[in-house]
């Protein structure tokens, strides 16, 4: 319905490490490239669970975009602005709130899940309670069609679907719409007129899904329709009122394949990580302190490659051959574990190398880190104003 845009965030926990890279960075990297990209610092989701412990949000903010920066995210590709620096998520989060069924929220799979892994703290807060709906606010106001997430975080995006039905359902009765709708129709020009009625019937009618995405493919050509005239067209198309808020989708992507120095997920509370900004001196310390096979006693002991950690690194960082060679070499005691070792030690270093030097580079000059920050909020900020200034429209909040 809306212009092609891919949003998504992090909660701002300071510097990052090798599993934020393999599981989110780098595929913003390559989707910064594909499609227009919206990455923000999600400091007022830092606060559902830090509300008692806030200090540390804003150098964990400016660590993490350094470290999105050093990962290869562009300021020039992508828009990276910061969530509270853009107020009008909380206004929409506020307006979605007036209508939102408060069991739908109770019934978010997470909501549970998180109050007994952070069991010792108070989460019976409002805020935490609403964190979803804050969430699809940050999704919708973008009016972003994908949104990249694990198959364990797909329901919250259908849960930013049913909010954005919901809305459109209440608020998307504009008086008249049929023959606006109708007016706009004409402005596409004969041609285009005829066809997009032909594609509207065929939808309604017949339930013809190509007709849906060719009348989609045919509004998106057309440049000289306004904002209104064209959410009215897509709105009379799938047979509802003016479409404010668009649906998004869930970009599904990979699960990380980055194992931490334990064989365990990579991750903070577990103590098993390599940050981006690791010295290649404590790379190399970290991985030769890794626990190994515990059959492999003694040097000449044969080992398991498959009951060990620095094997799961292998499968990230070695090529077919090494593998190879440590599977036989492990296996018949031909090589010790330090030897092993050391091909993943390369390989770590090799990959951070060039991210640590942009690193260093946006770390001499912190007012260009700041510079890129303020911009990108600036960007979003229009964007945002856009959306509001429809959905305050919709809901008779236009006092202008």
């Amino acid at each position: 319905m809306y212009a092609e845009r891919v949003l998504s965030g992090m909660r701002p926990t300071g510097s990052l490490h090798l599993g934020h890279y393999h599981g989110v960075l780098a595929n913003w990297v390559k989707l910064q490239h594909e499609h227009p990209c919206l990455f923000f610092v999600a400091d007022w989701h830092a606060l559902t669970t830090q509300y008692d412990d806030p200090q540390h949000i804003h150098q964990n903010s400016m660590d993490m975009v350094v470290d999105w920066l050093a990962a290869g995210v562009d300021p020039n590709q992508a828009t990276i602005f910061i969530q509270s620096k853009v107020p009008e998520h909380a206004e929409l989060h506020l307006l979605l709130s007036m209508s939102t069924p408060l069991g739908w929220l109770e019934r978010v799979p997470t909501y549970k899940d998180q109050q007994e892994k952070l069991s010792n703290k108070d989460l019976s807060t409002y805020g935490f309670l609403g964190y979803p709906l804050l969430q699809a606010a940050d999704i919708l106001i973008y009016r972003a069609d994908k949104v990249p997430v694990g198959e364990d975080q797909v329901p919250h995006i259908e849960f930013s679907r049913e909010i954005a039905r919901r809305f459109n359902h209440l608020y998307g009765r504009e008086p008249g719409f049929e023959e606006k709708a109708k007016e706009a129709v004409k402005k596409l020009g004969s041609k285009k007129a005829r066809l997009y009625d032909e594609l509207r019937t065929r939808f309604q009618q017949e339930g013809d899904k190509e007709a849906i995405e060719q009348a989609h493919a045919l509004l998106d050509e057309i440049q000289h329709l306004s904002v209104v005239d064209r959410e009215r067209l897509f709105g009379y198309l799938e047979g509802t009122g003016k479409m404010i808020l668009a649906e998004p989708g869930a970009l599904l992507t990979e699960a990380s394949r980055m194992p931490g120095l334990d064989g365990s997920k990579m991750s903070k509370s577990y103590g098993n990580t390599i940050s981006l900004r690791e010295s290649p001196e404590a790379v190399s310390k970290k991985v030769r302190s890794m626990p190994t096979d515990p059959a492999r006693v003694r040097r000449t002991d044969p080992g398991d490659p498959q009951k060990c950690p620095v094997w799961q690194l292998h499968q990230v960082y070695s090529d077919d051959a090494c593998r190879s060679w440590v599977q036989e070499g492990c296996k018949s005691a031909g090589i010790g574990c330090i030897d092993c070792k050391q091909p993943v030690i390369d390989g770590i270093l090799k990959e951070l190398a060039p991210m640590q030097e942009r690193a260093r580079y946006y770390q001499e000059d912190p007012s260009l880190v700041k510079r890129i920050v303020n911009e990108g909020c600036d960007k979003a900020r229009d964007l945002a104003r856009e959306t509001m200034r429809d959905v305050r429209e919709a809901m008779g909040l236009d006092y202008s």
